[in-house]
């Protein structure tokens, strides 16, 4: 394999659109060094795995017209895929990628794994719809119950709402607590 070859085959010297892994921390240079670190390991993982499809091409290649004077290079080109692919299962085990088993499935069967993503969107909404049907439900019968019990007990009615307002009131209390930083300011929820 000359130079070029190589470089098509070996990737693209670290630089991968393939997908990232970011990990989950408070400190944001930690979880952006997190996030390089695994998209470095992806990005070997896929270059590596780039680089094993040439090497399988060569032997295709050397195999489709072998005669006895091919021997030499057709040993060199096992040996060098039986090199890289040790290589991709050292670099994998550093990477910590969980695939769902349904996924592995789907494509053993030959089918499209965006089928699996596309259902569980699909259940998730569907589960979504039920719950807010349920929550409207009870919404409904809540506000309901007020006014039927209103007009019939109003004093006690009254009484129930203020003991309310002072339970939410204590309730908001240590949540702004909570939402204060250690300097003393207070962290604000951005709208996206």
């Amino acid at each position: 394999m000359d130079s070029s070859q190589s470089a098509a085959v070996g990737g693209n010297g670290g630089t991968s659109g393939n997908g990232t892994l970011i990990s989950q921390s408070n400190d944001t240079a930690a979880s952006a060094v997190g996030a390089d670190d695994s998209m470095q390991k992806l990005s070997q993982v896929s270059d590596s795995i780039q680089k094993t499809l040439g090497l399988i091409h060569q032997l295709y290649l050397t195999v489709s017209t072998y005669n006895a004077a091919f021997q030499m290079p057709l040993l060199q080109r096992i040996n060098g895929l039986v090199a890289e692919l040790d290589n991709m299962v050292k670099l994998a085990e550093k990477c910590n990628i969980q695939i769902p088993m349904e996924v592995v499935n789907l494509i053993d069967d030959g089918k499209n794994p965006d089928e699996f993503t596309k259902d569980v969107l699909n259940n998730c909404i569907a589960k979504n719809q039920i719950t807010k049907g349920k929550t409207d439900a009870l919404k409904s019968f809540r506000k309901n119950l007020l006014e039927e019990l209103e007009q019939n007990f109003p004093a006690e009615v009254e009484t129930f709402r203020e003991s309310r307002a002072a339970s939410a009131a204590e309730l908001k209390r240590p949540a702004q607590a909570q939402s204060a930083l250690a300097n003393g300011d207070v962290r604000v929820k951005t709208e996206h």
